[in-house]
């Protein structure tokens, strides 16, 4: 039941998400004085709506997006000789472009709220895997499944002085720029090695006596086996804990990371489609494949009852800033391809006054059908693969 009830309670914030997304767009062409006759979240048959003022504001049967409808979206529409004033196509550009940018940067937004709540409430987690230090043991211990001591003496960190917050950036000159090559280093390493310690910005060495002790490691192919190595008697930090006026610069500086690993992913898109291809046929699914709102929904149902809610939150805004940037391609019928269209004409304008010429007339859209068409193909095409992977052959929690 706690499944199910993560799984509706997911798919219900995407809605919400993509029904603040076309509050964006109305909120600014209101703004900007442009005439909205619609705003209705779903496609199909209507089920409810109401009228305020000159707006139509209303639900849709299907789920699977929305719409807002702005007078004279291109200069192809009709438009009444008196609504003419306020079409969009007569605002000047950087309005045109304020109101198309406006449901990514909602996104934007929302992306950062959640990655806010979480910091203040329960902490970020160390997404890049850095060597930060969070705890120091009293001792190292002498095998996996004990709590005794390799020696008498004290851990090598805690003789070290090593405090948490400490960050381990290099292991015997070698730099360890994640916890996973920290490990590595350390569990290769037996006798005095030097480590280097950076510690509020300033980094220092200092020497620590690796003892060899018995571990269980995991080898490349994911089977387990006991072997010695080097252990020094550190914890890894995590997740980091703030404020809520220290969660403001967290959530900020995670943002930006996250719009890099954004960006990385939509590069790498289209070499992972084969992947979902081939889970579709029985294949093992790649655990970074795309998936679609519906496998997106299940993992937050795993989650949910599994209580991993830092999780459930973090994949919220990683989808809301996924859909922010890539609304933002300059591909029709998406909020970039028409943003792109709008600026090449404020370009053109200008390159014409240079010359001497008048302004030319508007795009012609109808001769952007053929791509328009090509890209809706595509993404359905897309759409449907991840869709069918995410039913046959989904994406789970373990």
């Amino acid at each position: 039941m706690v499944n199910v009830l993560g799984v509706v309670l997911f798919a219900l914030l995407i809605g919400v998400s993509i029904a603040l997304h076309e509050f964006g767009h109305l909120l600014t062409a209101k703004a900007f004085g442009m005439k909205v006759t619609r705003y209705f979240v779903g496609f199909g048959p209507k089920i409810w709506s109401f009228r305020k003022g000159e707006t139509e504001y209303g639900l849709k049967a299907i789920p699977a997006g929305g719409f807002c409808e702005i007078t004279g979206m291109t200069a192809l529409e009709e438009v009444h000789p008196d609504d003419a004033p306020r079409a969009f196509y007569r605002q000047k550009t950087w309005k045109r472009v304020v109101v198309l940018s406006a449901g990514s940067i909602t996104h934007f937004i929302v992306g950062f709220v959640v990655l806010y709540v979480m910091a203040a409430t329960m902490g970020l987690p160390n997404l890049k895997n850095e060597p930060v230090i969070a705890a120091v043991s009293d001792c190292v211990q002498s095998g996996p499944a004990t709590t005794a001591c390799a020696s008498g003496a004290p851990a090598p960190a805690k003789a070290a002085g090593i405090q948490p917050g400490d960050q381990i950036v290099a292991v015997a000159g070698q730099a360890t720029p994640t916890w996973t090559e920290l490990l590595k280093k350390t569990q290769e390493r037996g006798g005095p090695t030097e480590f280097t310690v950076l510690r509020d910005g300033a980094e220092m060495k200092v020497t620590m006596d690796v003892p060899r002790v018995t571990r269980e490691v995991t080898k490349a192919d994911g089977t387990k086996e006991s072997r010695e190595v080097g252990a020094i008697g550190v914890q890894w930090q995590n997740n980091f804990d703030y404020n809520a006026l220290t969660a403001v610069g967290a959530a900020t500086s995670f943002t930006g990371d996250m719009f890099v690993n954004t960006w990385h992913g939509l590069l790498k898109f289209p070499e992972k489609i084969p992947a979902v291809i081939k889970a579709i046929g029985g294949g093992e699914r790649d655990l970074e494949s795309p998936v679609s709102v519906v496998g997106a929904s299940r993992l937050g149902g795993d989650a949910a009852e599994q209580g991993l809610w830092q999780f459930f939150l973090l994949m919220l805004a990683g989808l809301n800033f996924f859909v922010g940037v890539f609304n933002l391609l300059p591909l029709l019928p998406l909020d970039g391809g028409h943003i792109a269209v709008n600026l090449y004409e404020r370009v053109r304008d200008w390159l014409r006054r240079l010359r001497g010429k008048p302004a030319g007339g508007p795009v012609n859209y109808m001769r952007l059908l053929p791509l328009t068409y090509f890209v809706i193909f595509i993404g359905g095409g897309i759409t449907l693969l991840t869709v069918t992977a995410d039913i046959v052959n989904p994406i789970r929690l373990p």
